[in-house]
């Protein structure tokens, strides 16, 4: 291995280290707005069902609001523990 790709190497790893932190703050941001989906939803049911368009298909909207509660929250910890995992085997490595 020359000189130059061993330099190569070494520029690489700092932009890849940032790009591996921020998604891991990107998965804690998604997995704070799936929580925040969970408290917001009893608050803004009642407005909801005030209309009555929707009235015959209220089911239907609760069961999206929490599926998109869970699947903001998955894919978060997903995105957490991927990188966490990145992140501690680059710290590890020389």
């Amino acid at each position: 291995m020359t000189n130059s790709e061993k330099s190569d190497k070494n520029d690489k790893a700092p932009k890849d280290k940032n790009k591996v932190v921020v998604q891991t703050i990107w998965g804690i941001v998604l997995t704070l707005a799936g929580i925040g989906v969970f408290f917001r939803i009893p608050q803004v049911m009642p407005r909801i069902e005030e209309i009555k368009q929707f009235a015959s298909v209220m089911f239907f909207i609760r069961f999206s609001f929490y599926l998109l509660g869970i699947l903001l929250i998955g894919g978060g910890l997903k995105k957490i523990y991927i990188n966490s995992g990145m992140l501690k085997d680059r710290g590890s490595s020389p």
